[in-house]
């Protein structure tokens, strides 16, 4: 390929480049007291590139993040991009055996860790069945794990990128499955261009006037969706760190930062508008305030008009595997059309459908699949899960919907069974498998519980064995939390004789769902 040629490709590598060319000095990355400009940010990117390249990572090859928030995440998936290395983002609150199978099925030769996720990084990259290199960002490093700064000390090797295609794989974002182990969404870097063009047109996006906010972890494709098409517009990246939620803290940097769009759960905005009226700050510059991942209130956004005058309110919906937005609710009709989550976006085929593949009439129940240049191209390493997910020419979403005369898609339930806790994704079959193994468990059910805070958390529905010991809530959270990541957890125990069931012997959780079982608060 060559340089007019590579010139031509539409990803984020060569975007950071032109940036750095075109406006060097302007801020891309805000982090904290650091500023990183658009030239720092390539340079950077050079180095750690380069170092890899030198440490033996190929094109092809698999480079994972064990990390909460920090300028460095965005700098090392770019990084290993450049080299036409895949990214593989691991959420920093699975346990140590979760990790070791997510390096394991990417088949991950390197491994950046921070301080907060060292040790569980370190020790999965030692349960590994393949040798994983380990950098730790943000010290000198420590036993199993080399500084990060050993790389950036590299002198880069400058120049244009490497040939790497646009259909060629930018990410592998792992999301549980129905079955309880985690599939790899494969989403190329023509995915993330879908993505960029679909939130410029949804946020209204100005050309080198924006500022984003990236208040939700990195290693969500709902945040990295956020981070595609700010580098696009070469947007200022304002990223907060990963720490327990605080709406005094993020109001403060929006003001300071001259924010202008972000994207938060619906709980998170409640928390911020109660902020904001308790002690208003200077928000004339927010223009956008989005969010999803679980319902608002017609009380919600209300409150957010009023508090937040000037900005639009705009919900976003879809998956991992569309990269992920396939509907956007537009400020316009967000009340108008309460519970809703809005129209496909241009670009994005949605059917309804039946069992049969066929197209379900206006007002009926069916699942809804999908078409579009966000689509991934495969689960990696799992090519059973992703005939079954394209079966009939389309990807199956698992949401069963409904559309209304205009248009509106309604969510009604979600076939694959899943709970959203604090904007998590929570599948039940998963943490059934690990209960499951409990010495004093016969059989469980896993069911989801309205939560004040957190919208939805896990319910254990079990049957002991006989003569077990007493189970409680806080010993099975501890003996759970060895194998599951905290939020995953149950914070509810119900002890039953025996779980429902129907004829097949399938466990009939509508009936452990229905009004008339009390469950503990």
């Amino acid at each position: 390929m060559d340089d007019l040629t590579r010139a031509r490709q539409q990803h984020w590598v060569s975007q950071v480049a032109r940036h750095a060319f075109e406006r060097g000095e302007q801020t891309a990355v805000v982090f904290g007291d650091r500023r990183i400009t658009w030239a720092d940010l390539q340079q950077r990117v050079d180095s750690v590139s380069a170092a890899l390249a030198e440490r033996g990572v190929a094109h092809g090859d698999r480079v994972a993040l064990l990390m909460g928030n920090q300028a460095e995440y965005i700098e090392i998936m770019i990084a290993a991009n450049r080299i036409g290395a895949i990214a593989v983002p691991i959420n920093f609150r699975l346990s140590v055996g979760e990790v070791a199978f997510t390096l394991d099925n990417s088949g991950a030769v390197v491994l950046f860790v921070d301080e907060l996720a060292s040790a569980t990084g370190i020790a999965a990259a030692a349960q590994a069945a393949g040798p994983v290199q380990v950098f730790q960002v943000g010290s000198e490093g420590s036993d199993g794990a080399s500084a990060y700064d050993v790389l950036l000390a590299h002198s880069g090797s400058g120049g244009l990128v490497a040939a790497i295609d646009e259909c060629e794989p930018a990410l592998i974002m792992y999301t549980s499955g129905t079955t309880g182990r985690p599939k790899g969404a494969v989403l190329t870097h023509r995915n993330l261009a879908a993505q960029s063009a679909t939130n410029v047109m949804a946020f209204r996006f100005e050309m080198y006037d924006e500022v984003s906010l990236c208040a939700a972890p990195l290693f969500h494709i709902g945040t990295l969706g956020l981070v595609a098409p700010a580098i696009l517009m070469g947007a200022t990246m304002v990223v907060l760190p990963s720490v327990s939620f605080n709406a005094g803290a993020l109001l403060d940097v929006a003001e300071c930062e001259q924010v202008t769009s972000t994207f938060l759960v619906p709980t998170q905005w409640q928390a911020v508008c109660d902020e904001q009226e308790r002690s208003p700050r200077d928000l004339s510059r927010l223009r956008v305030s989005s969010w999803g991942a679980a319902p608002a209130t017609d009380s919600l956004l209300r409150k957010m008009s009023e508090v937040l005058p000037g900005a639009s309110s705009i919900a976003l919906f879809g998956q991992t595997e569309m990269s992920p937005v396939t509907c956007v609710l537009e400020a316009k009709d967000s009340r108008r059309k309460l519970g809703s989550v809005g129209r496909p976006v241009p670009g994005v085929w949605a059917r309804i459908v039946d069992e049969n593949m066929v197209d379900v009439q206006p007002g009926e129940v069916g699942e809804i699949v999908y078409r579009g240049p966000g689509l991934m191209t495969e689960y990696w390493n799992n090519p059973e899960a992703t005939a079954q997910a394209f079966a009939g020419g389309w990807f199956h979403s698992g949401d069963l919907v409904r559309k209304d005369a205009e248009g509106f898609i309604y969510v009604v339930d979600r076939a694959k069974d899943m709970i959203i806790s604090g904007g998590e994704n929570v599948y039940c079959a998963e943490v059934e498998n690990a209960l499951a193994g409990h010495p004093c468990i016969a059989e469980v059910a896993v069911i989801g519980q309205a939560h004040e805070t957190w919208g939805e958390t896990p319910v254990a529905v079990v049957a002991l064995k006989p003569g077990a010991a007493e189970l409680t809530i806080e010993s099975l959270r501890a003996w759970a939390g060895e194998r599951l990541a905290r939020y995953k957890l149950p914070t509810s125990l119900v002890l039953v004789d025996m779980l429902p069931r129907n004829a097949s012997g399938k466990v009939t959780k509508n009936v452990l769902r229905a009004p008339a079982v009390t469950l503990p608060a």
